[in-house]
């Protein structure tokens, strides 16, 4: 009985879902889940029944609706949590289930989250419970380069990625990859430049237009000279910054004794790493 209300249940929330009604959906997914409880055969206790097979299939595709219920709704605990279920059915229960066609790009999903979250250890651990045939594939192989651009640096790669060829699914994650490594590549054109054009800095925010940078500039409250440009700070002799090309900052000031300890501090690590 529970398990025959809990697929018409899941069959109402998938219509709710499909249609985009988020709100019905949510309310539908916790009835779900209640009774779900009630089923025998799913983690912890994994009985055997004659309707086994049936009741970890339906919780297996229900918690991989969650995670993209939770994803939609810009929920990142909840898609957290949905995850760490999901992970006991990929991994306690495959040699009683077949293989689940939407296993890599949950992974996949699970990749980018902790990417975006700045999770980057965890992102390792992640990645080393994945299986290596699956490693070739391309959900898997998006999440791994675009942590290997963020480790170089190359936030422009980023973006660029964030901005071609991304699903519907993992566009929305990829959005949030794009604001954060934005906002560090604009923290990094502060403290490189007293001053920068227009269309120098929507190429390197890749922003779309002038206007575009204009409202970004705003937000971060930065100075719009008369000319157009950009200024980050004021120049340091008391006179206007002197050019509107991406100048580099004055090496003025620097503390130098810092940096020498702090370029000693990283040698030893790396000839500990090494």
């Amino acid at each position: 009985m529970a398990l025959q209300e809990a697929t018409q249940l899941f069959d109402r929330f998938k219509e709710a879902f499909g249609k985009g009604d988020l709100s019905s959906a949510e309310s539908t997914l916790s009835q779900i889940k209640l009774k779900l409880v009630q089923l025998p055969a799913l983690p912890p206790t994994f009985e055997q029944s004659p309707t086994a097979q049936q009741e970890l299939l339906l919780g297996r595709e229900v918690l991989e609706q969650a995670v993209l219920l939770a994803l939609q709704r810009g929920e990142e605990g909840a898609m957290e949590r949905a995850f760490a279920q999901l992970r006991t059915f990929y991994d306690d229960t495959r040699s009683l289930l077949p293989p689940s066609a939407s296993e890599t790009s949950m992974q996949g999903l699970n990749l980018l989250r902790l990417l975006v979250q700045n999770r980057i250890a965890e992102f390792h651990t992640a990645l080393e419970l994945i299986p290596p045939e699956a490693h070739s594939d391309p959900a898997i192989q998006q999440p791994v380069q675009l942590e290997q651009w963020l480790m170089e640096g190359a936030y422009n790669k980023v973006l660029a990625a964030s901005q071609a060829g991304a699903s519907q699914v993992t566009g929305l994650l990829l959005a949030q990859l794009a604001t954060t490594v934005r906002d560090e590549a604009a923290s990094c054109s502060e403290r490189a430049y007293e001053r920068l054009r227009l269309a120098d800095a929507a190429r390197l925010l890749l922003l779309e237009g002038e206007g575009a940078v204009r409202e970004y500039a705003e937000q971060h409250g930065w100075t719009l000279s008369p000319e157009g440009d950009i200024i980050f700070r004021p120049s340091t002799n008391g006179t206007p910054a002197t050019t509107t090309t991406a100048a580099p900052a004055r090496a003025a000031g620097l503390p130098s004794l810092e940096l020498i300890n702090n370029a000693l501090v990283y040698a030893k690590e790396l000839e500990r790493i090494v």
